[in-house]
């Protein structure tokens, strides 16, 4: 039996990758250069927090604050549906409200990217039940150093 359509080759499949409105993020023409997309990425993240719980919603609001401050070259993205900040399109840190699984206590985490090596070993997630003055000047210390 002959096929009478043909299935295109996966090079020629362009991976598509969508904004919160479910459009493509890219574009029609794809990415348009460095800091494409940024503007879709901090509304995307903006949304993602404003539908965490409190006490969640209020930490999430003020640490998007301070990484920005700290590491305004960092893109906002969503990373597995989480706020994450990007370094060259690989993501830095993200954070996560305690709801996502069922934990009592918000995550901030660093990826592999991040300059946190200290020795042998070195934390690379943080549990925050408050945050005040004292976490809020230690988050933007650690962002700092791992985008160094």
């Amino acid at each position: 039996m002959e096929r009478t359509s043909r299935q295109p080759s996966q090079k020629s499949v362009r991976k598509v990758s969508t904004n919160a409105a479910g459009q493509d993020a890219n574009g029609p023409d794809g990415p348009k250069g460095p800091g494409a997309g940024k503007a879709d990425g901090e509304s995307a993240v903006l949304a993602a927090i404003a539908k965490m719980p409190e006490p969640f919603r209020g930490m999430g609001e003020r640490i998007h604050t301070v990484i920005k401050e700290a590491a305004p070259a960092l893109s906002p993205r969503l990373w597995y549906g989480m706020p994450a900040y990007a370094k060259d399109g690989k993501v830095v840190c993200f954070f996560r409200g305690g709801d996502k699984f069922e934990e009592r206590y918000m995550t901030l985490g660093f990826n592999e990217v991040a300059n946190l090596d200290d020795g042998h070993m070195w934390p690379v997630a943080f549990a925050l039940t408050e945050l005040t003055a004292v976490e809020e000047g230690r988050i933007a210390d650690l962002v700092k150093r791992a985008v160094s």
